[in-house]
């Protein structure tokens, strides 16, 4: 027997090595290690000593012992022509046993029955080969007999196309030579035409269609061509079938070409004749909002060069893929002679509109709480008395108390629910208050009784009036000593605001938000002039609201202001906004606690939408889901295509003042790029700095957007040489990174005054000197601490610069301005130190606010005084 390694032998027995060499090492056999090999009297000597260890010592003299192995070979086996090689995987399992014999004669026996198995063993192998190779080979061959059936089935099938294709072709050769079969088809073909143009003539005279009967053409000469033996057969019908089909009985021969002779068929000349007109063709054109100078062009069915040429006599600069607003469209029509029809897009949405919107018809209408819009001067304590009748702190938030976005907040009182719209008394925010004015019901003209009526006064009463509300004049600060409550609705009754005690139909109520003096007196005149107007709304129907106010806000996305109009908006409703689209994920009211539902004259905030919608956009909720995406996407496309057309309208006026007085000198332009945190920021911003004033320097707003500072804006102000305007927002790290690499200058501000008194004196060239703000450091909240005496204490790392003691702060969320106020205690461990660093760690303590929270950036910054200097874009 040969011999095994030690590891071999443990591998055969299936056991450990470690065990292995254990048993060996306790049956005297000395091995080194498991590469050792075994001989045959080392096995036989475990294998005593194991059979003396099972049995308690008793050797029986013919104890044996059976080892198995199991072995798996692969034979790869030749496909031929082309087949893929297929393996085939053949185990062997083999058993050995091994016995003690007191005598020679017992191991030969012993080892002439392993030499037995082993070859039967091979042989069986070579049996198992033997059936596969047999087996592939039958395969193989029944694959290629199924081939070649296939391949020969298909060259049939090829064969007998190419035979009709051939046999179709000679028909149609023969069809198409054949004189007599033209002659024939062409007569008929005559014959048919000259029928229908008669019917038709008896129908316009409404007399009935005579009666045709066609008149047998004449037997042609015979030739010496004709008078073959083919033509008798062919009339008779025997040669081809052909009879009737393509000659009449009776006729034979071939018909000459050139004959001239009549054939007795009633000729109608169709051909259509061409008559100029006498006067010109005067189309109406309808002209959509916006139109390409092609399509236009095609409209009025007249050469796209001719229409170029009308527009650059009238100083309108365009090529032929340009777009046209409205207006200079209808002009360009009206100039060519023809009748300019103008076209809405809500023409096109209707249809889309009442299927989204669905039937709204029998719907059970309820009365609902009155929309009450605040209005008034800045700083005449419009929402101190809003503030007053909620019982919070709503003007404490706003930057300088003074405020700028659009407040909803519904409240309830003893007398019943009223919903407040409290909007910004600034000049700069005249669309936002128009926008307040058409959504709501009654209107609170809000008067300071010491201050009487103001500029913005005079706004609020002209909304009021154009949005059809009644007014009620609240004469704020009542409690003051300079008061005058006369002089105030003197100054009223001159704008047509007529007091009741004055034979008028206004209220006056003169109201304290210190002292509460008249809160309860104007609450209710609130409910007895809505019971007047008998508010009513449907609830079971889809709600419809409008965008009170939106916004985009960091890790909850496109976040707006809806007021309820009709019906009930619900969790999970699809909406539609303008050209937005989404399904309301959640919804919030005024204090954040989450809502489920909200019915007429409820504001909510709405999560879950497309986009950031305009302030003043209708809401619908959607009853068709597809046409809903339809009508968004159609008006999308329709704000795109205006946009474009005011772009692209080039005057020639405009050429000739960017010419100059020929000179070679260019007007100036300030470029500025606006963000801030609401839409109805950004909207205001824009409108004001665009209505500034200036002979010599244009203020051009490249973009006014919501959102915090993000590195492609930069890129955009470097691009542009634009100064970019934060309002109430902030810069990314990376952005600032990107502002120090390259200086552009960026400017924040909280204040809307701070924006157009900046740029206003940079217009004028005034070289005075402005505050401006230098950040000093920022600080990272990481753990809030309560104080008896000093409150919240905000646990800081400063990350950048330093935190100084006696300046102001801001306390960024998110990377918005949620506070701005001073230190008022910072200390490092126990002692109060002037300033920290960045890397310190410090205790911050804020006054006037509790409501810091970790995570929060408090901002140092200072205020100096510099000179102004104006560059040129």
């Amino acid at each position: 027997m040969s011999t095994v390694t030690v590891e071999e032998f443990a591998t055969e027995l299936s056991r450990p090595v470690t065990e292995i060499l254990t048993q060996l090492k306790e049956a005297g056999v000395v091995v080194a290690g498991e590469k050792s090999e075994l001989s045959a009297a080392d096995k036989q000597a475990l294998l005593v000593y194991l059979q003396q260890k099972g049995r308690g010592g008793a050797v029986a003299p013919t104890s044996r012992i059976t080892l198995k192995r199991k072995e798996t070979t692969e034979i790869k086996l030749g496909g031929g022509r082309g087949a893929p090689t297929k393996t085939v995987s053949i185990e062997v399992r083999k058993r050995r046993t091994y016995l003690k014999a007191d005598s020679q004669e017992a191991a030969d026996e012993i080892a002439a029955e392993a030499e037995a198995r082993v070859a039967q063993e091979l042989a069986e192998r070579e049996v198992v080969a033997a059936r596969v190779a047999a087996e592939t080979e039958v395969r193989r061959a029944a694959e290629e007999a199924v081939r070649h059936a296939r391949e020969e089935a298909d060259r049939v099938k090829r064969e007998a196309e190419e035979a009709e294709l051939r046999d179709k072709q000679q028909h149609a050769d023969r069809l198409k030579n054949d004189p007599i079969f033209k002659a024939s088809w062409d007569a008929q073909q005559s014959r048919r035409r000259a029928e229908e143009n008669i019917r038709r003539a008896a129908e316009m005279r409404n007399a009935p269609p005579p009666v045709v009967v066609p008149v047998p053409a004449k037997k042609p000469e015979k030739t010496a061509a004709t008078t073959t033996t083919a033509a008798p057969d062919r009339n008779k019908g025997g040669h081809h079938g052909r009879s009737e089909l393509h000659v009449a009985e009776g006729k034979s021969g071939k018909r000459e070409k050139k004959s001239k002779k009549p054939t007795g068929r009633i000729r109608v000349d169709n051909a259509h004749g061409f008559e100029k007109p006498v006067a010109p063709i005067v189309r109406e054109v309808e002209v959509p909002e916006a139109i390409t100078v092609g399509e236009l062009a095609n409209r009025m069915a007249v050469k796209a060069t001719d229409l170029i040429r009308v527009m650059m006599k009238n100083g309108v600069m365009a090529t032929i893929n340009q777009t046209l607003d409205q207006d200079t469209a209808m002009l360009m029509v009206e100039e060519m002679g023809h009748q300019a029809k103008a076209v809405k897009a809500s023409d096109v949405e209707d249809s889309l509109t009442i299927a989204v919107a669905g039937d709204q018809s029998g719907a059970t209408q309820v009365t609902r709480a009155p929309v009450v819009t605040i209005m008034g001067h800045v700083d005449h304590g419009k929402t101190s008395l809003l503030d007053y009748i909620r019982k919070t702190r709503v003007a404490a938030g706003e930057a300088g108390g003074i405020t700028q976005h659009i407040g909803a907040y519904h409240v309830k009182t003893d007398k019943g629910v009223i919903t407040f719209l409290d909007t910004p008394g600034h000049a700069a925010f005249t669309r936002m208050r128009a926008r307040g004015a058409q959504i709501t019901d009654i209107v609170v003209l809000v008067v300071a009784a010491d201050d009487g009526v103001m500029p913005q006064t005079k706004e609020a009463i002209q909304h009021a009036k154009a949005a059809g509300a009644p007014i009620v004049v609240a004469m704020t600060k009542i409690d003051k000593p300079s008061k005058d409550p006369e002089r105030v609705k003197m100054e009223l009754s001159k704008l047509e605001v007529q007091p009741e005690d004055w034979g008028g139909d206004v209220q006056f109520v003169g109201v304290s938000s210190v002292t509460g003096e008249g809160i309860d007196a104007l609450l209710d005149a609130l409910l007895i002039q809505a019971e007047v107007l008998e508010l009513k709304a449907a609830i079971d129907v889809p709600a419809r609201g409008t965008i009170v106010e939106s916004s985009l806000e960091k890790g909850r996305g496109a976040v707006a202001t809806v007021l309820v109009r009709a019906g009930t908006l619900k969790q999970g409703d699809v909406i539609l906004t303008g050209p937005h689209f989404g399904r309301v994920r959640a919804m919030f009211d005024e204090t954040g606690k989450p809502v489920k539902e909200a019915g007429p004259s409820i504001p909510v905030a709405v999560l879950g939408l497309s986009g950031v919608p305009d302030a003043g956009d209708d809401v619908v909720v959607v009853a068709d889901e597809r046409k809903a995406r339809e009508l968004a996407l159609l008006r999308e496309t329709k704000m795109r295509e205006q946009k474009l057309a005011q772009s692209q309208a080039v005057r020639m006026d405009q050429i000739f003042a960017q010419m100059g007085d020929g000179s070679g000198g260019e007007q100036k332009s300030l470029n500025l790029m606006i963000k801030t945190d609401v839409q109805g920021s950004a909207e205001a911003l824009a409108d004001a700095l665009r209505k500034l004033p200036s002979a010599e320097i244009k203020v051009n707003v490249l973009s006014a957007s919501i959102g915090g500072i993000s590195e492609s804006d930069v890129d955009l102000a470097l691009a542009s040489k634009a100064i970019i305007i934060g309002f109430n927002v902030r810069a990314d790290s990376v952005a600032r990174k990107r502002i120090q690499d390259t200086g552009v200058d960026m400017r924040y501000y909280s204040i809307i005054y701070n924006v157009i008194d900046d740029v206003t004196d940079a217009i004028a060239g005034l070289l005075g000197t402005e505050t401006r703000e230098n950040i000093l450091g920022t600080a990272q909240v990481r753990d809030v601490f309560r104080s008896s005496i000093l409150g919240n204490i905000a646990g800081c790392l400063v990350m950048e610069g330093r935190v100084q003691r006696g300046q102001p702060i801001r306390v960024l969320r998110n990377q918005t301005v949620v506070y701005e106020g001073e230190l008022e205690s910072l200390r490092r461990f126990k002692d109060d130190v002037n300033k920290v660093e960045a890397g310190t760690e410090c205790g911050i303590g804020v006054k006037n606010y509790n409501d810091i929270k970790p995570g929060d950036q408090i901002e140092c910054f200072e205020r100096v005084q510099v000179r102004r200097t104006v560059g040129a874009a």
